[in-house]
């Protein structure tokens, strides 16, 4: 019998050049060029060999950004923790600057009291995978969606909100800046897990850290 990875718990792993997002890890590596990035990705995916299905790779003229997960368990296993800190060897023999304040995910959501019924209808619209909770494109082109369940059934109420995760030392920095850009904290109560701002006309965006959800 095939033996299934364990998944890892957020406070399980402690890697400098990555950071936990959304049940994956996430790195960011800044390159010289294009052809620079594109080498590196090419070693990189050397080192992976066959556990390459863990690998996503965003390659950019300026960076490089990798995410590590196993969707065999739909999150991160001590497999992914091995290829990442060869990964950051790889990054270092080469003189790339790690810069993991600068990794972030963003979700959209809309808040429902029917999430059953509207979710088809978005994962129609957006060719994506109803996963259940959340509707995901498979080509990860877009953002992930997903359905808050809510009691509200005002014609008038905020329906779709932004949530942008990133690194738990990164929040407080993120919120501040949107305080002095004008916003105001509605909601701090579930902070560091979530801290919900305002625009000054009122629309919300949740800031979010992997912090406090366990």
């Amino acid at each position: 019998m095939e033996q299934v990875a364990a998944r890892l718990g957020v406070h399980e792993v402690d890697l400098t050049d990555w950071r936990w997002l959304l049940g994956a890890l996430h790195a960011h590596f800044d390159t010289r060029s294009f052809r620079d990035g594109a080498t590196f990705v090419d070693v990189v995916a050397e080192a992976a060999g066959a556990d390459d299905d863990h690998l996503h790779v965003d390659l950019r003229a300026g960076h490089v950004r990798i995410a590590l997960r196993t969707a065999d368990v739909g999150g991160v296993t001590q497999q992914d923790v091995l290829l990442a800190e060869r990964i950051s060897l790889l990054a270092r023999d080469r003189d790339l600057t790690s810069r993991p304040q600068r990794v972030q995910v963003m979700e959209l959501a809309l808040d429902t009291p029917v999430s059953d019924s509207v979710r088809p209808f978005w994962a129609a619209v957006l060719a994506g995978h109803d996963e259940g909770r959340d509707v995901v494109d498979p080509a990860q082109g877009l953002p992930s969606m997903w359905f808050q369940a809510t009691d509200s059934t005002a014609p008038d109420r905020q329906r779709f909100h932004l949530d942008v995760t990133v690194p738990p030392e990164v929040a407080g920095e993120r919120i501040a800046a949107a305080v002095a850009a004008g916003g105001s904290v509605v909601d701090d109560g579930r902070s560091p897990a979530f801290v919900v701002l305002a625009d000054p006309d009122g629309n919300t965006v949740c800031i979010c850290t992997e912090l406090g959800r366990e």
